[in-house]
């Protein structure tokens, strides 16, 4: 018993994963949700995906066009250009903080 009158954590105890099971494609412990779609067109959002040599990267902006299977973001360096099947995640982010 701790000193609070809490139970001590035993170490042998095993708590079930806080996450669900993820496909192969997917590191141990991440979920990822296509939560953003051709709907949010003109909207802030960051779209994770596939990068051909491997692995993943990020692309974070203002979704300019969604369509024909391709994303057209307009980020700070210029516009991006993601094919729709190479998304592993996307969703709606806000505004960034107004500059003082």
């Amino acid at each position: 018993m701790h000193l609070l009158g809490v139970p001590a954590v035993s170490a042998r105890r095993r708590d079930p994963p806080s996450v669900a099971d993820v496909s192969a494609d997917q590191p141990p412990g991440v979920r990822y949700a296509l939560s953003a779609g051709p709907a949010d067109v003109g909207a802030r959002v960051v779209l994770r995906h596939r990068l051909p040599e491997g692995g993943v990267t990020d692309v974070l902006g203002h979704v300019r066009r969604w369509s024909d299977g391709t994303v057209e973001v307009l980020t700070r360096t210029g516009t991006a250009v993601v094919a729709e099947a190479d998304l592993v995640a996307a969703k709606r982010v806000p505004e960034p903080p107004a500059r003082r």
